[in-house]
């Protein structure tokens, strides 16, 4: 097991309007399916891959995060938090985060995907992007849902590219050089998106498929279908 696949990061900052009202009291990783949170089903998957240190970041209701999950203990993790007063987005929430994270590549997941894969999965991948000189990511893509027919970006040959097909929707598991945010200022509001087209563009990002379980939990109906075929399972 490398540095790599040691550490991980869940965003879990956002306030989860389109999941209103029940996040008007709850944090969104909180609510439940299958009688456990979401960021559960995460954090144990996680800690099945090996990863041993968690950094969750939170601005909403960040408080009940850190109530209801602990230091991590219970599932054989180091869980550290890096509170945000308001969202910084995801790479603001990664460059204020980045003295818990420490060096290396990390893997990142949003705090409302259920999904069914493999984190271990991606422990070549990970050495790989630590070897380079320059700092790079890999993206775990996903088919187009109907509310995201035209897909993120191409997958050639497992490379990512910003135009061509076949195209996929990025499912919001990645891995991150930490190298690629350390310029970026503890505290700046930044998305994710201009460092995925320069990464690309400058052909230091790699992709593959996953075709199994996977959905992003966005609102009510979804959360309660969830929970539905998770108490089935």
């Amino acid at each position: 097991m490398t540095h790599a696949l040691k550490t991980a990061m869940i965003f879990a900052a956002g306030r989860g309007e389109r999941m209103r009202p029940l996040t008007d009291t709850c944090p969104k990783p909180l609510l439940e399916a299958g009688g456990k949170p979401l960021i559960v089903w995460q954090i144990e998957r996680l800690a099945a891959a090996g990863v041993r240190t968690i950094v969750i970041n939170h601005a909403w209701l960040g408080a009940q995060i850190e109530a209801a999950l602990g230091d991590g203990s219970r599932w054989g993790v180091d869980l550290r938090f890096s509170p945000e007063t308001e969202a910084l987005e995801t790479a603001g929430g990664i460059a204020q985060a980045l003295d818990l994270l420490g060096s290396g590549v990390f893997i990142a997941v949003s705090g409302d995907v259920f999904c069914d894969f493999d984190f271990a999965s991606l422990r070549h991948r990970a050495e790989t992007l630590a070897a380079q000189n320059a700092p790079g990511m890999h993206l775990v893509m996903v088919p187009n849902p109907p509310f995201h027919a035209k897909g993120d970006f191409a997958l050639i040959d497992g490379k990512l590219a910003l135009d061509g097909a076949p195209r996929y929707t990025f499912g919001n598991i990645g891995l991150y050089d930490t190298r690629m945010f350390r310029d970026l200022a503890p505290g700046t509001r930044r998305a994710l998106t201009p460092y995925y087209r320069e990464t690309i563009e400058d052909g230091r990002a790699s992709g593959e498929l996953y075709e199994g379980r996977w959905e992003n939990v966005g609102m009510p109906a979804q959360l309660h279908a969830l929970d539905l075929e998770l108490r089935q399972r």
